[in-house]
């Protein structure tokens, strides 16, 4: 922690900055495609994104790979990576690299928190892991489970229950079975000798276990029902129960597959009892948090648990170093300190954040380097819009123009000099795989885009405008060759995660023209955002950050 002095930002000699407030916009999941078919955000009608690209200082951004601390550039950027870079103004190590390289090392197996769960299983418990099952690396990655089964066998783990929350957003929307077939064989491999490793019950990540931000607890608590006392509707096995779902329901994604049991008989095979361990093997925090407090905290009010069972719980990472939770991890998460917030907010720099639900964490928690509150009650201000709990494609506008009525009505009062805001719209709506969705809730940002630009000028303000990933610019998949894939019927293969495309960064600076893009900056990417923004408030980056994009 930097002594006082060291925290006193320098005010910048060229520039003193504008009269009125920084404001800086992301819209959560608008990349920049391909200008295709699958392209949402090119086949919107985007009058003012177009006008501030042709018009004011644009340039583009990587949001994906080693640019947010992910391993490799084939690793896609999430809202949380994007929105840790563009806070800290430096990159840090993610889980997924960190994870990753803990199993590569051996040093995960070498933390107290496994020893002590599979030391638990060993002496009769059963181990159990719940997570996202797929490869997406944005929550997980079924390579880490893999590890950790196998690692339990080498040191005689005998019993082991695996409760699988099936992907179809990060990966393609109906791969489920490519993933429970490869969990299937290593299981197989290990009860081969003499183990009793299984598959216990799952569910689609959007209907069990992986809410986040408090928006839907009756998932967590089917989870809990599902995963915990083994309750539902049962099945002989996880294929079973995946194509019962899909023959009842056509075109379902396995993101929305209802909750299951695997069960021998009437009996469940794993439900989770009073002396077993737990590890939940999501190394992401905001869909982690809540299921971790239904475990850990003894005084629970969001829902019934019944009989809590006692049990040894683990997270793969701390997913909130604030509220210690969970106690128990088996990778350290990345430290972020001195982010840009807590800069401003020592230097009394009066803030607001403001998002609807589903992004509301992100321009908070994720944005303040993984920490819970604010650094200064007197000069920051957060504010949540409630989402809406209907299907995002089914209202594609979300809340954009409630989050810039409560924007501007707040801005209006002069009381804050800086804001920062999320539209979810690009994001939530391109994950269901709905692109004529999609190019309407990029429609919809790109109206209050509007509506911020009109209060940039007659405020004498400075407008940013950018993303943290890409999403709604690819709602198909494509082939090797550029071109859109298609299935065997001959309908275009539709994709739901995010992408590997760069975002586009603006900056609105109406009647200002005393600075532009340096040409200098080397592979510009989200973490250079944060010495950018000082330099538009007037103040010199602090030295240990990214370059700022700007020249004067």
């Amino acid at each position: 922690m930097p002594a006082m002095t060291a925290w006193q930002l320098k005010k910048l000699s060229q520039f003193n900055g504008p009269t009125g407030p920084v404001i800086t916009c992301v819209m959560d999941g608008i990349g920049l495609g391909k200008q295709d078919e699958s392209d949402a955000v090119f086949l919107a009608r985007t009058p003012n994104l177009d006008w501030l690209m042709k018009n004011a200082l644009y340039t583009t951004l990587n949001a994906h790979g080693v640019a947010v601390g992910m391993p490799t550039n084939a690793d896609m950027g999430n809202s949380e990576v994007g929105h840790n870079a563009l806070g800290a103004g430096r990159v840090y190590d993610q889980g997924a690299k960190l994870v990753q390289e803990s199993i590569n090392d051996g040093s995960i197996f070498k933390s107290e928190a496994w020893k002590l769960t599979s030391g638990r299983a060993r002496d009769g418990a059963t181990l159990h892991f719940i997570g996202l099952l797929s490869d997406g690396n944005v929550h997980s990655h079924i390579g880490h489970l893999k590890a950790m089964l196998t690692q339990a066998d080498v040191e005689g783990v005998q019993k082991a229950r695996v409760h699988v929350l099936l992907d179809g957003r990060d990966v393609h929307e109906t791969s489920a079975l490519t993933y429970v077939d490869d969990l299937e064989a290593l299981l197989a491999a290990l009860n081969g000798k003499g183990r009793d490793y299984q598959i216990a019950s799952g569910g689609g990540r959007m209907k069990v276990t992986m809410d986040r931000y408090e928006a839907e607890w009756h998932m967590v608590e089917l989870g809990w029902k599902t995963h915990v006392k083994g309750e539902g509707r049962g099945f002989a096995s996880t294929r079973e129960a995946i194509e019962t779902f899909r023959a009842e329901t056509a075109g379902i994604g396995d993101q929305n597959l209802p909750a299951f049991v695997i069960k021998k008989g009437d009996k469940p095979v794993g439900p989770i009892q009073d002396g077993d361990a737990v590890i939940l093997f999501n190394f992401r925090g905001d869909r982690a948090i809540e299921i971790t407090q239904a475990f850990e905290q003894e005084t629970f009010s969001k829902f019934d648990r019944g009989p809590k069972p006692k049990v040894l719980y683990a997270g793969m990472m701390q997913y909130d170093g604030d509220l210690k939770l969970p106690n128990l991890f088996l990778v350290a998460p990345p430290h972020i300190s001195e982010s840009a917030g807590e800069f401003l907010a020592r230097n009394g720099v009066t803030q607001l954040a403001i998002s609807e639900t589903q992004k509301y964490g992100h321009v908070t928690y994720f944005w303040n380097g993984n920490r819970s509150g604010k650094f200064d009650d007197k000069s920051e201000t957060y504010i949540e819009i409630p989402s809406d709990t209907l299907p995002f494609e089914e209202r594609p506008w979300m809340k954009s123009a409630e989050i810039t009525d409560r924007l501007l009505a707040e801005l209006a009062t002069g009381k804050y000099k800086v804001a920062r805001l999320n539209y979810a719209n690009g994001d939530m709506v391109g994950h269901t795989g709905h692109r004529d969705a999609a190019i309407l809730a990029v429609e919809a940002v790109d109206l209050e885009l509007g509506r911020l630009m009109r209060f940039t000028e007659k405020a004498k303000g400075i407008l940013i405008v950018t993303a943290d990933h890409g999403n709604a610019d690819e709602m198909y998949d494509h082939n090797k060759d550029g071109s859109i894939a298609v299935d065997a019927a001959g309908k275009y293969k539709v994709k739901t995660s995010h992408t590997l495309n760069k975002v586009p960064f603006i900056v609105y600076a109406p009647g200002i023209n005393t600075f532009k893009f340096d040409p200098k900056v080397e592979k510009p990417g989200l973490g250079n955002y944060a010495a950018t923004a000082f330099n538009l408030l007037g103040y010199e980056a602090p030295p240990d950050h990214l370059p700022s994009l700007l020249a004067f």
